[in-house]
Formats: structure tokens, sequence, C-alpha cells
């Protein structure tokens, strides 16, 4: 029996980026999210930075949209029993607590999995269930910097970098999603559920892919290169008369059209630029022929021209460049929503386009414990029952 993504119930139990980020990906291809908070609220809610004009914080707003919200107390006798309920039924449980506290809350695997022997149960936290660093807090920049990324990224003689996208936690919920994928579709055959066990370490390392595969094949550690590729030349940014451009002239056929497009003959028939490892040995001096014939035009006459040419080249822009792009609104990567207290906002598209069963932003982030009775009354609760829960304090 197959199950279509519509038809799942998640239960998001996580707070801050990775897991809200995981659960926000599998509400926009058209499962039904609860976001369970505890009775102050996700810790984005009241985070410092940039908030909206009536105060909605800004964190939150960008990784809980298509979410029915919950406020439980899982210290409570009452709000554990209710959580209960709702597992009972759900599909999947993403939980991103550290190591133990699920097990101390009786929301583990173990615990749920009696109740229901289908349900797919999702831990993501910084370092993992297993190994010893397991109890450590984990921090996308922790992450970064431990797992090697921070090492390679930024100017040859600058200081370790932090990427500025925050890589561990974002690939970290994506891995979480694909794994929760693969657990449901083992168990359209099993019929049961499974434990799913990813990291924010785990997640950046997986991501390391060109430098591991530098370091096993030369046993050097990777250095930075600023933005140069680590085994193709030229691949990276340069300066131009007015701001910078990205040139991707990897391979032989390309180098050649590049050549030509610039005007440079000199460049082809130089023996230090003969072949890809020519290139990538004399970077540094391949780097400075370049720029000096780049800087001589704006980007984007040369983005033109080498395009033109047949050469891979882009623009580098801030955020408000590439959000206002064409490109952008046609993908249909920059949407409009209706929230309730702000009014038209802005936010991300759903960067998976499905032919058949197309994702869709359907519900703006919720207000704290704005679905409680729904939720509690759909789990089979009462009204007088939903009174007393709130009157103990055990959901909001």
């Amino acid at each position: 029996m197959t199950l279509a993504l519509e038809d799942l119930t998640v239960i998001d139990l996580t707070q801050v980026m990775a897991g809200p980020f995981c659960c926000q990906l599998l509400g926009d291809l058209g499962a039904d999210v609860i976001k369970v908070e505890p009775p102050r609220g996700d810790a984005t809610r009241e985070a410092t930075g940039h908030r909206l004009p009536h105060g909605e914080s800004a964190a939150f707003l960008a990784v809980n949209r298509n979410k029915r919200g919950i406020s439980v107390d899982l210290r409570s006798n009452g709000g554990l029993e209710a959580f209960r309920r709702l597992a009972r039924d759900a599909d999947v449980v993403v939980e991103s607590f550290r190591p133990g506290v699920a097990r101390r809350l009786g929301v583990d695997y173990e615990s749920l999995r009696r109740d229901n022997e289908r349900l797919v149960h999702a831990s993501v936290s910084g370092f993992g269930q297993t190994g010893p660093y397991a109890n450590r807090p984990g921090y996308d920049l922790i992450a970064q910097a431990m797992s090697g990324i921070m090492s390679v990224t930024g100017d040859p003689d600058g200081p370790p970098t932090k990427s500025g996208v925050p890589v561990a936690d974002l690939s970290a919920g994506l891995l979480c999603a694909v794994g929760i994928l693969s657990a449901l579709h083992s168990r359209t055959v099993t019929g049961r559920g499974q434990a799913v066990d990813t990291s924010l370490y785990d997640a950046a390392l997986a991501m390391s892919v060109w430098e591991t595969a530098e370091l096993w094949a030369t046993g050097e550690a990777p250095t930075r290169l600023g933005s140069a590729h680590r085994i193709n030349a030229p691949y990276e940014a340069f300066p131009t008369r007015d701001g910078h451009l990205t040139v991707g002239a990897n391979n032989a056929r390309l180098w050649d059209r590049l050549c030509v497009a610039l005007d440079r003959p000199d460049l082809f028939a130089d023996p230090r630029f003969a072949t890809n490892d020519d290139r990538v040995r004399n970077r540094a001096a391949l780097r400075g022929e370049l720029a000096e014939t780049l800087s001589t035009k704006d980007t984007d006459a040369w983005v033109e021209l080498l395009l033109g040419a047949g050469v891979p080249a882009g623009p580098i822009r801030d955020y408000r460049q590439s959000c206002a792009d064409p490109h952008t609104l046609a993908r249909e990567m920059v949407v409009e929503l209706d929230h309730p207290v702000e009014g038209r906002v802005h936010a991300l598209g759903v960067p998976v386009k499905l032919s058949g069963t197309p994702g869709t932003i359907r519900r703006t982030p919720p207000s704290l414990g704005e679905h409680t009775d729904e939720l509690l009354r759909a789990a089979g609760y009462t009204d007088p029952e939903i009174a007393a829960l709130r009157a103990e304090g055990a959901v909001t």
C-alpha cells in the first residue's frame, strides 16, 4: 500500500531551524504538520533579531509555514497524555532534543512505538544519538567548525570563516526529510516504522565531498581557496569594472572559448595554462591574468559577452537583487502570503516542482497555540476536558 504525502500527519516537536525546516519541506509537499510548542513557544519566537512591523519574528516565519500549532507542556501529566494521543495517529514525529531528553520526557521512539508501530520517529541533533560528542550542545557554527567547513571557507590568507548560509542546519533538515521519506517508503512494505537519526555534524561532513576527496587523494588537508574550485580552473569569482562576476571555464572546450571571448590568444598558448592541471597548479598567475582583462568592462557587459560565446558566467548579486530577478519570479521562488497580523508578507517559494502533485503554501506560520482546541478535539477531547487541561497549564 502506498501513502500519498497529503495523507501524512507529521508532528513537529522541534525548534529553531534544522527540524522546523525539515517539517516545513514536508508541509510544502502536502503533509499535515502539527507544530508542538512549549508554553513559552519556539525559541525563535522570542529570539533577538529582525522582526516584522507588528512584532512577528522573521526567523519563526521563515521555517514554520504549512503547520497547525498547539502549545503543550510535556512535563505535565495532562500535556504528555495529550501529546501521546496525537502521536498514536501520527505517521511521523520529529524531535530536536539533546540525546536522552526525549526519553526522559517519554516522547522517544521506544516509548511512542508501543501505541503506534507504524510511527517513523526522526531525531535531528547537534552530533547525533551516538558517539563521544552526542551530549554536546550543537549549533550550526560549531558543526561548521568541527567538520572542517570553516577551514576551507574564506580567502587563502584570511582566517577560517563561517559560511554565510547556515549550511549545517539546513542540510541536516534536508537530510532528515530524506530519511523520513525513505522510512515511510520502507513502511509500505514492512508495515512498521523506524527511528531516523541525523545531525548537524553528520550533515556538514556529508556536504564535504570535494574536500574529503582531496584529502584522501593527496594525504593533505585542503586549504582555503576563496571562491575557487578545488579541482578545476578557472572556476571562481573575478572583479569587473563595477563589481564581480563568476566564470566557469572548467574544461578544455570552455577554456578555449574563454580565451577567444576575452581576445586573449596568449593565454591559450601559455604553457602554464595548457591543461586543467596546469591551470590549477598556476591558479594565482591565471587569476591575475584574467582579473586584468575582466576589470576593463562592467559586469553585465562581460556576462552578456561570455554567455554569447558559450562560457558559463553570472553576476554576483546581493539578496535584494536575486529576490527581484525575473527568473526568481518566473520560478515562483518568491511569493506573497496574507499573514493575519502582518498583512502581506514575502516568503521563499517551494523549491521542488512536481508535475502531478505540486507543493503549495496553504498556511502561514501559526500563532502560539492557534489550533490547540481544534487538534485536541480531533484527538477525542471534549470541551470541558480541554478547559481542564488549560486550567492546569498543560496546554495553551
